[in-house]
């Protein structure tokens, strides 16, 4: 009983880990979404700034390049992202399944000791039915 216990608090602890790993995932995914709506007010406010100088004009498509070069970038890191949240889900499913399965089992098992127990304990006051049965009879025999 005490390996059941065990094997499934080991279950409990891989479905937890993985609910951490993909929260922490969708953290991050927010991050980036977050980060690529502040690049896009950063050339919001950089191309009203450019309109005001002429060096602001030329500087403006370098600094449009830099910043899409990071959108790229970000872009790539959110694909990678839902790609390994897309994993980590499947990943949780399964876990989940065992899990289930695992205390399924453990749950039939808790409930056949429990019938087995209360056989015995039936039996035992079958017994002492019967012989108290057989003491009264034996006595009307004397």
């Amino acid at each position: 009983m005490k390996r059941a216990d065990t094997m499934l608090r080991v279950k409990r602890f891989r479905v937890d880990e993985l609910k951490r790993q993909i929260a922490t995932l969708e953290a991050m995914h927010a991050d980036l979404e977050r980060k690529m709506a502040d690049l896009d007010e950063s050339v919001t406010r950089e191309r009203q700034r450019a309109n005001d100088s002429d060096i602001g004009r030329l500087a403006f498509p370098s600094f449009v390049r830099s910043i899409e070069t990071r959108r790229d970038n970000l872009r790539v890191t959110l694909k990678e992202l839902e790609r390994e949240r897309a994993d980590a889900q499947s990943a949780l499913s399964s876990a989940f399944q065992d899990l289930k399965s695992f205390e399924l089992a453990a749950e039939q098992q808790n409930r056949r000791a429990q019938e087995a127990e209360a056989r015995r304990a039936q039996a035992q006051l079958d017994e002492m039915a019967l012989v108290r049965h057989l003491r009264k009879y034996a006595l009307r025999q004397a």
